[in-house]
């Protein structure tokens, strides 16, 4: 093999092209993209994004491993799948920018105070707790995220939606109390523990 084309492997079979195949879900599928751009131009916040997912996997390619994992754009997608329906070689995109930020949330490197991430922490945090998202707390979570003043300030500048939504019994003040939840939370935090092992054991995940 020539050294030109020895340079050319090499550019696309890098460590973190690897890491990325090994860790991340659909990673595998990223060395098929074609770099046409369909996906940024079908993305209804394509105009938003700091790396489109095409630039992602060039840089992934590339083998820059920190601008990739530090970037918010994988927390921006709205998973509407226009993406996967209108990309070419029918790549899997919305399964890999979600893998992304999942990947990089394990290992911390996730944008700190990124609204989209802290919203889906709080979400999951919720919902892991008794299997069904209590609303009142998820939405006291989100107004005191910032802090205690500025909770105050975001329920008070909500207060008429909340009396609508308890008038209108879509909020029930009890959930504070407790609220519905599955009949066996213990067995649901297992459940949750063993997906996790799985999980790890499969992407061979190490901090």
């Amino acid at each position: 093999m020539s050294d030109h084309n020895q340079q050319a492997v090499a550019r696309y079979h890098n460590d973190f092209l690897k890491e990325v195949e090994n860790h991340v879900e659909d990673g595998e599928w990223v060395k098929m993209c074609m770099q046409c751009g369909v996906c940024a131009g079908s993305c209804p916040l394509g105009d938003a994004w700091q790396h489109t997912p095409q630039k992602l996997f060039m840089m992934i390619r590339a083998g820059k491993r920190e601008e990739v994992l530090t970037s918010d754009s994988m927390w921006m997608c709205t998973s509407c799948y226009n993406c996967i329906v209108r990309c070419p070689r029918k790549l899997p995109i919305t399964h890999i920018m979600h893998g992304l930020a999942s990947y990089a949330h394990r290992l911390n490197l996730a944008p700190k105070g990124q609204p989209t991430r802290e919203i889906a922490i709080l979400f999951w945090k919720n919902l892991a707790k008794t299997g069904r998202v209590n609303e009142l707390k998820f939405s006291l979570a989100m107004y005191f995220k910032d802090g205690f003043v500025q909770g105050i300030k975001n329920a008070l500048a909500m207060q008429g939606v909340g009396l609508g939504l308890v008038k209108a019994k879509r909020l029930n003040p009890m959930e504070l109390f407790g609220g519905h939840k599955c009949k066996d939370t213990g067995g649901l935090r297992k459940m949750i523990a063993k997906a996790r092992e799985i999980e790890d054991r499969k992407k061979g995940f190490t901090q």
